[in-house]
């Protein structure tokens, strides 16, 4: 894919990142948060390791064309066993998106934008990663716009329709107040996705009345998102 991996210190964790595009060629970077990957083996035992064995962000950031930097999650993408003292199953359970996972984020991109200051940040976040790139929006600065596909926006209806446990511990964007009005909101979601069905997408923009929903008919929470990302982005 042409990727250079680097380490980035977040708050209370260490990100593993990747960096593509001609970084210094255009004032706008596009980063990308990747979905929850596998927080659990089953319903009541966590996993070892959260990584998504099929890591859809990055080849969504495979297919764009400018300077790029995917945010590795804390404690995501680590090597084994998990290093740092803070990665406890909560981490990537429960509390996947509490307020100190997007502080740490938000401190591993601000690191990033000291050593390489764009003036405009869009981010991109594909399932979960879209609910955490929307829930760092409001604590970048240079956001100009938040992209999510198939995100599980209004975490509360989410894990009730399924019947899970609920996210004690994370922040649900559904409640939080809204973005400020200069940063542009675009929502995709797939009009065949039994994980993340639009009415969860929709729900979430009842409340958000800047939130732009695109319903692509005949997508679900995988197809076809990856082909069609170019078109999409634009």
């Amino acid at each position: 894919m042409g990727f250079a991996s680097i380490g980035l210190q977040g708050e209370a964790f260490h990100h593993l990142a990747y960096v593509a595009g001609p970084l210094e060629r255009s004032d706008t970077l596009h980063v990308y948060v990747e979905h929850d990957g596998t927080p659990w083996l089953d319903l009541t035992h966590p996993a070892v390791d959260p990584t998504p064995r099929v890591p859809l962000a990055l080849e969504l950031m495979a297919r764009d064309a400018g300077p790029r930097l995917f945010l590795g999650r804390p404690c995501y993408f680590a090597p084994q066993p998990i290093a740092g003292s803070n990665c406890t199953p909560l981490v990537w359970t429960h509390r996947r998106y509490s307020p100190e996972v997007v502080a740490s984020m938000v401190a591993a991109l601000r690191r990033f934008l000291t050593l390489h200051p764009y003036r405009r940040v869009v981010l991109i976040g594909y399932s979960g990663g879209g609910t955490l790139a929307w829930l760092m929006a409001a604590r970048v600065p240079e956001t100009v716009e938040v992209v999510t596909v198939a995100a599980n926006l209004d975490t509360d209806a989410w894990t009730s329709l399924h019947g899970y446990s609920p996210l004690d511990g994370s922040l649900n964007p559904t409640l939080m107040p809204p973005l400020a009005p200069g940063i542009a909101q675009r929502h995709f979601v797939g009009g065949r996705d039994r994980n993340v069905p639009p009415s969860i997408v929709y729900s979430f923009a009842r409340r958000h009345a800047a939130a732009r929903v695109v319903e692509v008919a005949e997508f679900d929470h995988e197809c076809c998102w990856i082909e069609r990302w170019p078109s999409l982005l634009e």
